[in-house]
């Protein structure tokens, strides 16, 4: 995984490098040698990415790798001119009007720019910014509009909470802490600052996540449970540790409790195991007993974990640990309690 997450942060740098390169190519009043290329993307990147008082520097060999890239089939197959100024050589395009933002879209990645386009629809109704956002996209690149006729998402737009979703992604995009009006069922409202990070669906519900100014701790908050929003004259504390697209690997769900990761062992029905194959009910699912329907999954066991089982009903059976497996027991006894009471 963190050989996963390095590759995706080197893509992304040398996206912003090249980025930072062509507008030094494209520039025919002024001559970029391989020091001020090095100077350009060093820029770049510390502006994106880095920080003032530790400045991200790149290698001289990592530009003119990047270069070569931008030269090559597999980039831009941009026509980069290397012109020789006594011992020295600078850089530009061939064509002045030549530009990386002007290449036009390969099929696969206009098939991607649809399946974008498809995800993005969804949200034209909780977002209003998305609906410009498409159009733009789809008179630029001549995509037709009209797609929600050929696949369609769960989602429910009625649910509570949905008017949050625009306020909270500006506040996470610029930065902004936040005080929030938090209403638990039955109880009294809770008052929070917070400095929020993430926004995740599950289940048709949307949770914020953000850094709790008290407590200096990630609370998870149902949007369906906000009374108020505003901005907090806090100062913003960015995330410096968490990795969202990992955060959430070992468990179902969003609920995260303080407690280790433990092998959950599953006997699923005949029935029932054909369809847990084609879909596990978590990625760290393995096969122990293919025979006998017997899997395995690491988690942490959380009250999403616990819906989920008891979704199955009786064509999954618990084996360990005996912790979960008594919990879903509890659940059966009180269900069973509930429809067998004298009326």
């Amino acid at each position: 995984m963190a050989q996963d997450t390095n590759h995706r942060k080197n893509n992304k740098y040398q996206r912003s490098r090249c980025r930072a390169l062509d507008k030094c190519l494209r520039n025919p009043y002024k001559r970029y040698y391989i020091e001020n290329l090095i100077e350009a993307c060093s820029k770049a990147l510390t502006a994106e990415y880095g920080e003032p008082q530790l400045p991200i520097t790149v290698s001289r060999r990592t530009v003119i790798d990047d270069l070569n890239y931008m030269e090559s089939e597999a980039g831009f197959s941009a026509d980069i001119e290397h012109i020789k100024d006594g011992k020295r050589t600078y850089y530009r395009y061939a064509d002045p009007n030549f530009s990386i933002n002007n290449i036009p879209l390969t099929d696969d990645e206009m098939q991607k720019l649809q399946e974008t386009i498809l995800v993005l629809d969804r949200f034209r109704s909780q977002l209003p910014w998305v609906t410009e956002l498409l159009t733009e996209l789809q008179t630029k690149f001549h995509i037709d509009g009209h797609t929600e006729q050929i696949i369609g998402f769960e989602s429910n737009e009625y649910v509570e909470g949905l008017n949050y979703l625009e306020p909270l992604f500006q506040y996470i995009t610029n930065e902004q802490a936040i005080n929030l009006v938090y209403q638990p069922f039955c109880k009294q409202p809770i008052h929070w600052t917070l400095h929020p990070y993430y926004i995740k669906q599950y289940n048709n519900r949307w949770f914020l996540f953000a850094l709790n100014n008290d407590t200096q701790q990630i609370t998870n908050v149902p949007l369906d449970r906000i009374v108020a929003i505003e901005q907090a004259k806090t100062k913003y504390i960015p995330n410096q540790d968490i990795d969202f697209s990992e955060y959430f690997e070992d468990v179902i769900g969003v609920t995260i409790p303080d407690a280790p990761v433990e092998t959950i062992t599953l006997r699923f029905a005949p029935q029932r195991f054909p369809y847990e194959l084609s879909k596990a009910i978590h990625p760290s699912r393995i096969v122990k007993d293919k025979e006998n329907g017997i899997v395995q999954i690491k988690v942490i066991p959380n009250k999403e974990l616990i819906s989920q089982l008891l979704w199955f009903g009786n064509d999954v059976e618990v084996l360990e640990p005996a912790s979960v497996r008594q919990e879903i027991q509890r659940k059966i006894e009180k269900m069973h309690n509930l429809y067998h009471q004298c009326k």
